[in-house]
């Protein structure tokens, strides 16, 4: 029974890990193919299909599909938001700038999901939870920001600083900050969405409904969106569809559904540290220094956010115990100060 207990916990782990393994390597996945392709192409791509193979799956498991005009309604805005808005931003973005760059700028969406979590949930931080995310913010920008720009902050050079902003932002790093606030407000949708759908189902109408605007724009405004891509690259476009979008947003939203939103999209740091060892491991991405202390200041993070509230009950306990044990030290110590009081020769005046 223990080990059928261990082997569960173990599964569970996985799969909470499972959609930002997979969003990572969709990443590396994605970065491969886009020079044969279009971006909007790409995301409607990624999200029509996948969207499909969840309904199939929901089908099987009997799933119930949305009834009302509240749940259609909900399902829209969740599919304007975080289907077409961060999708399209997304692709956009990762033809404009590098892949650590872009992850760093799309992993930054935990502190906004904190912060309206916290807001309209009371899913509170702590101190410990504070503390993790701004340590992983911290890390996500060593993994990702050059180092040029790093080390010009640290010696206060403003000439520099100045250059590297304007070419951070002129290769367009806003749009996945765009795409990162995207997929924040979206992690926050789904909570408003399951009152009234089932979260998988919800997840593959958002998936089809978001998608389709991206190829209607991609059919107006872009062209040979297919023509150039081989077989590899249609192996990665799958690839990002089944893994990246179809099981990875699955999985996402129906934790996110029930579970803390913080603890969840703290793992979100997890994305870049997977998508840089799989580019190094497949498209010849090294990493500096600095990049090797910002994995590690990101698995902290994590560590952090998740144990927060162990963390505060272990101290509190700690406290505690420190509290009960001053008076009982001082009652022990008593018969020994009055013992040596005794012992010292007295003296007369």
């Amino acid at each position: 029974m223990q080990l059928k207990i261990t082997n569960s916990r173990w599964l569970a782990s996985l799969l909470l890990i499972a959609p930002f393994f997979f969003w990572g390597t969709a990443m590396v996945a994605m970065k491969a193919v886009i020079p044969h392709t279009t971006p909007l192409f790409m995301a409607g791509v990624r999200l029509v299909p996948a969207g499909m193979l969840i309904l199939i799956v929901a089908a099987i498991l009997g799933k119930p599909q949305p009834k009302s005009w509240a749940a259609w309604l909900w399902i829209a805005l969740f599919a304007l938001v975080d289907g077409t808005m961060f999708q399209g931003f997304l692709a956009e973005g990762l033809g404009k700038t590098g892949a650590g760059l872009g992850s760093v700028m799309i992993d930054s969406q935990p502190l906004a999901v904190a912060i309206l979590a916290l807001w309209l949930f009371g899913d509170r931080l702590g101190l410990w939870g504070a503390l993790g995310l701004l340590i992983g913010v911290l890390g996500i920008s060593l993994i990702g920001l050059p180092d040029e720009l790093i080390l010009n902050l640290l010696h206060k050079d403003a000439i520099a600083i100045a250059l590297s902003w304007q070419q951070l932002f002129a290769s367009g790093e806003w749009l996945m900050l765009l795409a990162a606030l995207s997929m924040a407000v979206g992690t926050i949708l789904i909570r408003y969405v399951c009152r009234y759908a089932d979260p998988v189902v919800a997840t593959g109408w958002h998936m089809i409904l978001g998608g389709l605007p991206l190829f209607a724009l991609s059919s107006t405004t872009e062209s040979q969106q297919w023509i150039n891509i081989d077989l590899g690259g249609w192996m990665a476009l799958g690839y990002s569809t089944i893994f990246g979008s179809a099981v990875a947003y699955g999985l996402f939203f129906y934790f996110a559904s029930s579970g803390s939103l913080t603890s969840l999209s703290s793992l979100t740091f997890l994305t870049p540290v997977f998508a840089l060892f799989f580019g190094n491991l497949f498209l010849g991405e090294f990493l500096s220094p600095l990049q090797w202390g910002g994995v590690s200041l990101t698995l902290v993070s994590i560590y952090l956010v998740n144990q927060r509230e162990n963390l505060t009950t272990a101290n509190n306990s700690l406290a505690e115990i420190t509290s009960q044990s001053s008076p009982l030290i001082e009652t022990e110590l008593q018969p020994i100060v009055v013992s040596l009081k005794k012992s010292e020769p007295e003296t007369s005046p």
